[in-house]
């Protein structure tokens, strides 16, 4: 796809800029709730998925249909965690073979890690620049004659 990020129709109606002709009005609708953590996550990273997701909770954004998108980002999370560890531990180099002094391959990888979940991150609005551009889901209005039935 070319440009920038598709904007939600919700925020296109909120600017004044929607143009019905430009929507998808066979766009599934999510359902909002709290996903489970998958099995395949560790211990560490159901952790942090459930921290994850009281976060978006608060801000009306997670849905069960982003159950992958937050269990990657807990993995991540915990990937960060443990790589950052090991270079504390052992410092961010070594001195190899010929004597030279070389990086830890765990500094690149941690590298990667934190680029892929600053992506993440955005995803969800849970970055200063981005947080603006998600659109919380609106909670489900209470009827006050449900009582009655």
């Amino acid at each position: 796809m070319k440009g920038g990020k598709q904007i939600p129709d919700e925020m296109k109606v909120i600017t004044g800029t929607f143009r019905k002709d430009r929507s998808n009005p066979n766009a599934p609708s999510v359902p909002s709730g709290i996903p489970e953590a998958p099995a395949w996550l560790s211990e560490r990273a159901s952790e942090l998925f459930a921290s994850l997701c009281a976060v978006l909770d608060n801000l009306n954004i997670v849905s069960p249909a982003d159950e992958c998108m937050i269990a990657m980002l807990a993995s991540r999370l915990e990937e960060i965690e443990v790589l950052t560890a090991t270079i504390e531990d052992q410092g961010r180099t070594y001195k190899g073979e010929s004597g030279l002094w070389k990086a830890r391959p765990e500094v690149s990888q941690r590298n990667e890690a934190m680029r892929h979940c600053h992506a993440l991150l955005s995803e969800f609005g849970l970055s200063p620049a981005t947080r603006n551009k998600v659109t919380a889901n609106k909670p489900a209005e209470k009827n006050p004659f449900a009582a009655l039935d």
